[in-house]
């Protein structure tokens, strides 16, 4: 582990605080952007603003890698790393099965707020589950849609995702223009 980095222990969903207030919820122009149509760094930059907003933390400089994994796996983030692998196969079934463009961002949203809470230190698997729900109700309140797929299962809300193709991550795209709001000084 870099001397630099020494994340906080995160084992516990609670650690930290109590749920945020109703104020916490994002303006509405930022929570909107998951309505329209957005790219990853779109979703991402919610994905930000709404973990700043109701933990108060925020780690800059991640990446994205797009691979071609199992399906029963819908990212990674390695341990030290500094990218987030999304499982493309998914993305693709989403983007075909998806009845709007806040559906299917809303999708990419809970799957980039999971692997960035881990980037941050929540390491158990369970915790980093409720954490993510915690995070999205607090953000968007109990009945976005955001919501009710960060509480529930996604794979059980969408049975597709169980067939999507399978792979074994021997492919990596990068997304370029990625985490802009942090990069941006730095990377064009």
């Amino acid at each position: 582990m870099s001397p630099f980095f020494t994340p906080p222990d995160r084992s516990e969903p609670a650690r930290g605080g109590v749920a945020a207030p109703a104020a916490a919820l994002l303006p509405p122009a930022l929570a909107g952007q998951l309505d329209r149509p957005a790219d990853f760094n779109a979703v991402f930059a919610v994905v930000r603003a709404a973990v700043r907003r109701v933990l108060g933390i925020e780690r800059p400089g991640l990446g994205l890698g797009l691979s071609n994994l199992p399906p029963q796996l819908g990212a990674y983030w390695q341990v030290t790393g500094n990218l987030i692998v999304m499982n493309e196969n998914l993305v693709d079934v989403m983007r075909a099965q998806a009845g709007s463009p806040a559906e299917f961002n809303s999708f990419v949203y809970v799957i980039l707020a999971h692997e960035y809470l881990h980037a941050l230190g929540y390491l158990d698997e369970h915790a980093v589950r409720e954490v993510t729900a915690r995070v999205t109700r607090s953000a968007f309140g109990p009945t976005h849609l955001a919501t009710r797929m960060a509480e529930g299962d996604l794979w059980r809300m969408y049975p597709a995702l169980a067939y999507a193709r399978t792979g074994d991550g021997s492919r990596l795209k990068v997304v370029p223009r990625f985490d802009l709001e942090s990069t941006q000084n730095y990377i064009r």
